[in-house]
């Protein structure tokens, strides 16, 4: 009986890690869905503002529950800050700028490169990361899919430049993000949700001033784009934060960080499907091989354990006591 009851619990579990990775898939992928459609009725940084203050009400509604309390210290507060900068309100801007111009599709594979960026600058800035041959090759491999994804041979014809210059200057953020919140807060004694949850917060306050300054207030609300922004929020925002935040726990950061890899596939299938973006040849190619690069430089040998928490759609690094954090990509 009791062999019985372990094996039934064992197969919930796995049901259960299953489920919760493919919805945190969906709504990652969904959330360029979103923010195009966002974009079509409020200006890009209303809809990231929009996006922090709905993400950051469920983070703090999981924090009251837990009881967490906010971190102490003003020169943690001044470290989120950057981070709640370069993870969250600059990239989550740059995105929703780019799609001014490029299809959501293209701004989820984009988003597909963070990995790729941050195994070149970790060898620069983390001396610890040492390069390997299969790392080496995986960046090449990863930019030779970008190039496929441009259409490099045509001369990037038809291609939004500044749209897609956007979009990756989006993915680089991630990684620059990652580098600086290992170097200072790594080791710190608050808990992941507590760190992440403040940050959040410190990037929703930013949104909030600089909102004002650069855009009016919108005339009217139409409802489909209303509804966009509060999904981006509370699902590829806050939702995806708790979900990754305990499948990391479940499971280990090296499962858990494998639904990157479906991220610009759903992307791409929800822009083609619903928003009836075009789609040549080239980029579902360039984003397989893109997705094959960026797993070569992920891999490493499993000798000490990471741990990672997301910011809320894309992903960012939680600090550990032993001061590692892996790195990942975010939506």
């Amino acid at each position: 009986m009791s062999s019985s009851v372990t094996s039934s619990t064992a197969a919930r579990r796995v049901f259960d890690w299953r489920l919760r990775f493919g919805l945190l898939s969906l709504v990652w992928g969904f959330s360029f869905l979103f923010m195009k459609v966002g974009t079509d009725a409020f200006a890009p940084f209303q809809v990231t503002l929009g996006r922090l203050a709905f993400g950051t009400a469920v983070v703090a509604a999981a924090m009251a529950v837990k009881r967490e309390r906010l971190p102490r210290g003003a020169r943690t507060w001044a470290h989120l800050a950057v981070a709640g900068l370069l993870l969250n309100s600059l990239p989550f801007s740059l995105f929703a700028y780019s799609e001014l111009t490029i299809p959501s599709s293209l701004a989820g594979i984009c988003n597909a490169t963070s990995p790729l960026w941050g195994m070149a600058l970790s060898l620069v800035a983390l001396s610890e990361d040492r390069p390997t041959r299969r790392r080496v090759a995986g960046l090449g491999i990863g930019f030779l899919g970008v190039l496929t994804v441009l259409g490099v041979w045509q001369g990037f014809h038809g291609l939004d430049v500044t749209g897609t210059t956007l979009a990756l200057l989006a993915s680089l953020s991630y990684p620059i993000g990652w580098i600086y919140v290992r170097r200072t807060l790594a080791g710190s004694s608050h808990s992941h949700l507590s760190l992440s949850g403040t940050q959040l917060g410190l990037a929703t306050l930013q949104l909030a001033i600089v909102t004002p300054v650069f855009t009016s207030v919108p005339t009217s609300f139409p409802v489909l784009p209303l509804l966009s922004v509060a999904a981006l929020g509370v699902l590829g925002t806050g939702l995806a934060f708790l979900i990754q935040y305990d499948l990391v726990a479940e499971v280990g950061p090296t499962t858990a960080q494998m639904v990157t890899y479906f991220t610009p596939v759903i992307a791409t299938a929800a822009g083609v499907a619903l928003l009836g973006e075009s789609l040549s040849w080239s980029t579902p190619v360039g984003a397989v091989i893109v997705l094959a690069g960026a797993a070569l430089t992920q891999s490493r040998p499993r000798t000490t354990p990471h741990s990672t928490v997301p910011d809320g759609t894309d992903t960012a690094p939680a600090p550990t006591r032993r001061g590692r954090v892996r790195q990942r990509s975010r939506v």
